[in-house]
């Protein structure tokens, strides 16, 4: 046989179909037991001896099996390669024993064959994937014709089992193998040229290069350690280096699922075969290529493969570092992100692992730029880069090696980023800085917690017992000089010393000053220096860790003076010396040193302390984000800070609260982890925060904390906190989680006799009022102790106490929700002589003079319209009790009432606003013998029973609604038994019924409705009726009734009579409108406002006409009135109530309003609007016009920023004509600010025409007048 050239038949696998073989043999056209008896002879030559391989009717039988490898079975597959493999095994057998044996002519001899066992093998695997792929998709498909009678079914179960017997995955770990051991040959002493040499190995590796184009098999373990071993034994043994550089860079750039694996190639081939040079070269490579923003796919790859290769081998990574930099520059953001991650590698390997070979100062110098290369790149340009630095950092929190002065560079770059403008990286950010907290260094001394108020101090404390040490060395210094100042040396230095006080300024002086006096007020200057200078120089000198060396070394340098010019004395004090002696002994002791690191400690903990606190205010912003994974990482936050005892901590545990309204209940996964929702994790985290049991706490202890922590939920809690509260412990009690045990514990301490705090009883009943919501029975069981505490002697003395005991009162009506449209009423009613309303009635009537009896007296009828069958009775009786209270001929000794202190009066009785109203009610006393204050009682229960009315009036409704139907029904019913035919009986009498029953549901609604409108203030049997024209009288004469909490509840009952009858409404609204723009009590323009929604609400065609006044409230003073009118508005135009006329423009002034609540509501109030179909480009020109000409306008400054927040909601799909056209959208919006300009114009110069017109017919006026009046003095002398 001719010799076999090995890269020439290489080349012509290229084209298979055209790969001339001498003795071809057809195999497509032989039958399958030629084609087996063919491969049968073969085998049997090879396994008489390797070497028939160069017989030319082997090999070409060989090659015509693997040409026409397609239409072979998978068995004779199978057969062929362990042919192929075993005689290539045996033929390196052979070659490896005469290669041992030293005889060149000998084992130049197996050249040849190893050529072509090469060539065979790499030509299998090629074909071996032909037959994967085509008996993958063969297999499933069924035959056309299936074969009936005996046989049949086996026949087919051996097809199946030839196609699926045989699969090349499981064959690929064993020929890599057989590789590897062909890659143990010294091939330099076979192939003498490098050439051929080359393509040997080549032919080898060229197997193992195809398996890894395929992402399945590279899943494989077995594969993919394999094919490790080859390509590192081919660049360790036989100089395939340069190949393998470049066919991994040609892998990374063609196969993104390679990036990975090549790198872990790269990581075996530097530890276990110790070559980092092909790891080098690639990186170099790698270094030097420049990417486009607009490439995507291949800087993804090539980051993966640095990320990971710098996981598994950072330090063959560091080496190129410099190189690599550049690509933190990049236009492709995937790059910037691969460098980033790689930095944090690096900072990894330098902290955790020792490098003997570099010194502690070239390590710290190494640590030091990678870190400040890190912070850098948190004002990279990308958003996913910033966020990838702050996930690295923290990750780099987790090191043992704290790194205390870069901690403190990483929390100031975190805070800063939690105002970025992407969620991505606020997120981010505040993970950081609870893995910051969590992981923080300042644990050692005092257990780890970071309250602000604790560590100051300790570093006060530090900073005097520094000063005193100092102190000591100081006078020292001070003694010496006065002795030695007649030296010129000594005066050169105090000199300086001088100069460096005078630039130091006044404290200094004042503190050298003091330390010549004593020691004692040298100690207090030093507590006042360290509380006005070390706090403002934490950051720059403290946490630079400087400091201390500095402070250390002021003394020093007297010191050293005093030392070399002593002896030249010729006399000297001994004492002096012993106290110098003394005070350097001090200085360079242990002690000095240990407070010195100390205060240096106790500065870093205030910075990174300071630090945190300042990013709470807007963490607790983003707890308002949309964007669920930041709000749920800013939970995290809180509940850990909690946990540290940050002294802000409580205001965002509390705001928190408010998440319990987010609709989001479901979890969702976000890169690979699942994210629980919003109220769940809200849950869990009060959960672990207030009730989760302590370990190693006794079971009684157990429930008095957690009953403790329920109670101290509700100090200080504002009416909003309150109902998120209410709603968080429903939810709880709902799903079981507060234990009978704990309820228990809330009964006794609301009934304990021993005197408790106020606060503390109060918050009992609030909560216990709560998880009744859920559960009845929580104060159904208990209805004599809540009558006897909160109605009892205690209630009178607490009237907020009887309040939310009237709260937890209601609760026994149930609290089951009605469904809308239901008729049915499950609450639960008692009769009107119940000994309960008896107490209400007293706790009413009960002569008070505090404030607070309003809001008790609201909820306590509240408490008799939810409880009792008829609370009209009950109220009746009540307003002829106030109604005498009011208006009997007082007795004399009243007048000296208010002077005498009430032995249960509240502790509010004591308040300014308290004695005015006295006084203003002894200046009535004078006048007249009403009381102001009785008065102002009973117009408030007046006002209140008359809007508690109208509900009961609709449960009225439908209550007889429901027993009207229940009638219908049974009617129903029996007429369907009477009858023959049942079926068409029922459905003519359902249609029949179901028409007369909508007619008698329609007279209802009709007598209920005129109840409401005629004969609640307008009847004659109506007690309401003549408190009507009181009321009124009492607010349309403010100058008669000064008194101002008279006023206010006057003005509240007014404002509730108006939402009884429209015809009320529609003869006096207007008086509610002047009080509106003439009082000057905030607090009674702000419940107007309140009221005037409410009448909105029952009449809004009355508001609908006077909406002008309404939107004045926007550009009221007071922020209370701005606000509630602002929320008000929102409320009415967003369900349609009142209707939007030009008047947007005052909403809209408020997206710039001062106050931060108020744009914020402005802002939501524009985005809900945008969800109405065109709302806002509707009302744009009005906006414009509106905020641009006229008394209403606005600074260009404002104007821009309004309209360009505004134009955010118009969306092109929906509001322009055609997308197509801009420019004529533009045109349009400059036609309509040029008509609003012009028509502005106009509209101020008529106004000047009228008023010029006005003064002119006004002048005239005064002269007509004044000549009829110049006759008179005439006439009358």
């Amino acid at each position: 046989m001719a010799e076999f050239d090995l890269q020439e038949h290489i080349q012509s696998l290229q084209d298979v179909a055209n790969y001339e073989i001498p003795q071809e043999h057809d195999v497509s056209a032989m039958d399958p037991r030629a084609v087996a008896g063919l491969l049968q002879a073969a085998v049997v030559a090879l396994a008489e001896s390797p070497d028939a391989i160069t017989d030319p009717a082997v090999f070409d039988a060989y090659r015509s099996l693997l040409k026409h490898a397609e239409s072979l079975q998978g068995s004779t597959m199978s057969k062929l390669l362990d042919s192929i493999s075993s005689a290539f095994q045996a033929q390196v057998e052979a070659t490896i024993r005469d290669l041992e044996e030293e005889d060149q002519q000998t084992f130049m001899a197996h050249k040849s064959p190893l050529e072509m066992y090469a060539f065979l093998l790499h030509w299998f695997v090629s074909a071996a994937e032909k037959v994967k792929a085509t008996g993958e998709e063969d297999a499933p498909a069924p035959p056309t014709r299936g074969r009936r009678g005996r046989g049949g079914k086996s026949a087919a179960a051996s097809r199946a089992k030839k196609t699926e017997g045989w699969t090349w995955t499981e064959h690929i770990p064993g020929t890599l193998g057989l590789i590897s051991k062909v890659l143990r040959l010294k091939t330099q002493r076979i192939w003498t040229t490098t050439a051929e040499r080359d393509t040997f190995i080549n032919c080898l590796t060229g197997p193992a290069y195809r398996v890894t184009e395929n992402e399945g098999y590279m899943k494989v373990s077995a594969i993919r350690l394999s094919v490790y071993k080859v390509i590192c034994l081919a660049v360790k043994q036989h100089g395939h280096t340069l190949a393998a550089q470049i066919t991994i860079m040609q892998s990374l750039q063609y196969y993104e699922h390679l990036s990975e694996p090549m790198a872990e190639c790269l990581a075996i081939l530097a530890k276990e075969f110790d070559h980092v040079q092909l790891c080098d070269e690639v990186l170099r490579e790698i270094a030097g290529k420049a990417f486009s923003a607009q490439d995507s796919k291949g800087p993804r790859a090539f980051s993966k493969f640095l990320v990971r290769l710098a996981e598994l081998s950072p330090r063959s990574v560091l080496k190129q570092i410099s190189l690599l930099l550049a690509h933190l520059d990049s236009e492709s953001y995937p790059m910037r992100m691969a460098l980033v991650e790689v930095l944090g590698n690096l900072i990894r390997e330098i902290a955790v692992s020792s490098d003997l070979t570099a010194d502690a100062q070239q390590t710290t110098r190494q640590l030091n730029g990678l870190y400040d290369l890190l912070l850098e790149r948190t004002l990279d340009l990308s958003s996913y880069v910033r966020t990838k630095v702050l996930t690295t950092l923290a990750r780099l929190c987790d090191l043992p090696v704290k790194f205390p002065k870069q901690r403190l560079a990483i929390t100031r770059a975190a805070v800063d980023s939690l105002e970025d403008k992407a969620a991505g990286v606020r997120k981010s950010s505040v993970a950081l800085i609870v893995k910051l907290v969590v992981t923080h260094p300042y644990g050692l001394m005092h257990g780890g917690l970071l309250g602000l108020g604790e560590w100051e101090e300790r570093y006060k404390t530090v900073c005097d017992q520094l000063a005193q040490v100092e102190g000591v060395v100081g006078k020292a210094v001070e003694r010496e000089r006065s002795e030695e100042e007649d030296e010129e040396g000594e005066e050169e230095g105090d000199g300086d010393e001088e100069d460096e006080e005078r630039s130091a300024g006044p404290s200094r002086k004042r503190k050298s000053k003091r330390h010549r006096e004593n020691d004692d007020e040298m100690e207090i200057d030093g507590e006042e220096q360290d509380e006005e200078g070390d706090e403002d120089e934490d950051e720059d000198e403290d946490v630079e860790m400087q400091n201390g060396d500095e402070e250390g070394a002021e003394p020093r340098t007297p010191k050293k003076k005093k030392k070399s010019k002593k002896p030249r004395r010729s006399e000297f004090n001994m004492e002096a010396l012993a106290n110098e002696q003394a005070a350097v002994a001090a200085l360079e002791g242990e002690e000095m040193m240990h407070l010195r690191l100390r205060k240096r400690y106790y500065a870093e903990a205030l910075s990174f302390i300071r630090q945190i606190e300042n990013g709470m205010k807007v963490i607790e912003e983003l707890l308002a984000s949309t964007n669920k994974p930041e709000v749920l990482e800013s939970m995290e936050f809180f509940r850990v800070a909690h946990e540290y005892q940050f002294d802000s901590a409580e205001v965002g545990i509390k705001k928190m609260l408010h998440l319990i309204w987010h609709k989001d209940h479901s979890s969702t996964s976000e890169d690979g982890k699942e994210l629980k929702g919003v109220r769940p994790r809200l849950l869990e985290c009060y959960r672990n925060l207030y009730f989760d049991p302590l370990p190693d706490m006794e079971p009684k202890q157990q429930v008095n904390r957690i009953a403790k922590n329920m109670i101290e939920l509700t100090y200080d809690a504002t009416l909003a906190e309150l109902t998120s509260l209410e709603e968080m412990m429903r939810i709880m009690m709902e799903d079981g989680q507060i234990h009978s045990d704990v309820i228990g514990k809330l009964w006794q301490v609301y009934s304990s006799e021993r005197p408790l705090p106020r606060a503390q009883r109060r918050g009992t009943v609030i909560i216990l009022g709560m998880l009744a919501l859920a559960r009845r029975s929580v104060v159904a069981d208990r209805v004599d102790t809540l009558v006897k505490i909160g109605l009892g002697s205690r209630g009178r003395v607490d009237l907020t106490l009887a309040k939310y005991t009237c709260v937890a009162l209601q609760r026994l009506n149930g609290s089951a929700k009605k469904v809308k449209g239901s008729l049915m009423d499950k609450n639960i009613r008692h009769e009107t002589d119940n000994p309960l309303f008896k107490k209400l009635q007293e706790a009413i009537e009960h002569p008070c003079r505090s404030k607070d009896w309003f809001g008790m007296a609201e909820q306590a009828i509240n408490t008799v319209y939810a409880l009792a069958e008829r609370p009209d009775i009950f109220c009746d009786s009540l307003i002829k009790n106030f109604t005498r209270r009011a208006f009997e001929p007082k007795k004399v000794k009243t007048s000296t009432k208010p002077v005498e202190k009430d032995p249960e009066a509240m502790d509010e009785d004591d308040n300014p606003e308290a004695a005015d109203i006295s006084g203003s009610q002894d200046a009535v006393d004078d006048k007249d013998t009403g009381d102001a204050f009785e008065l102002s009682q009973l117009l408030f229960v007046v006002g209140h029973v008359a809007i508690k009315q109208i509900v009961f009036l609709e449960l009225a409704e439908r209550e007889w609604k429901r027993q009207k139907h229940e009638k219908e029904l049974a009617e129903k019913a029996a007429a369907g038994r009477n009858s023959d035919n049942p079926a068409q009986a029922s459905k003519d009498n359902g249609e029949e019924l179901d028409q007369v029953a909508g007619n008698a549901e329609d007279e209802i609604g009709e007598r209920i409705a005129g109840m409401r409108e005629t004969e609640l203030l307008y009847g004659e049997e109506s007690l309401l009726t003549i408190y009507g024209p009181l009321i009124v009288h009492i607010c349309g004469s403010p100058h008669k009734f000064k008194n101002r909490t008279l006023r206010a509840a006057a003005t509240l009952a007014f404002s509730k009579f108006l939402c009884v009858s429209s015809q009320f409404c529609d003869q006096h609204h207007r008086l509610l409108f002047k009080i509106l723009e003439t009082s000057k009590d905030a607090s009674i323009r702000s419940n107007i406002v309140i009221a005037l929604g409410d009448v909105a609400v029952s009449f809004s065609n009355i508001i609908d006409e006077n909406s002008n006044e309404l939107y004045k409230g926007l550009s009221d003073k007071d922020l209370v009135v701005k606000k509630n009118t602002l929320m008000v508005l929102t409320h009415l135009i967003l369900n349609g109530m009142i209707k939007v006329k030009g008047q947007l423009g005052e909403m809209a002034k408020c997206l710039e309003d001062e106050d931060e609540r108020i744009a914020d509501l402005a802002k939501l109030f524009f985005s809900e609007l945008s969800t109405k179909d065109n709302a806002i480009y509707n009302n744009l020109p009005d906006v414009i016009s509106h905020l641009s000409v006229g008394a209403h306008s606005v600074d260009e400054e404002t104007f821009q920023s309004t309209m360009k927040y505004i134009f955010t909601f118009i969306e092109k799909a929906r509001q322009n004509k055609s997308q197509n056209k801009p420019d004529a959208e533009l045109n349009e919006f400059e036609g309509i600010l040029e008509e609003h300009r012009r028509q502005g114009a106009e509209d101020q110069a008529f106004e000047k025409r009228v008023e010029g017109k006005k003064a002119a017919a006004k002048k005239r006026a005064t002269r007509r007048s004044a000549r009829k009046k110049a006759p008179q003095p005439e006439d009358s002398d």
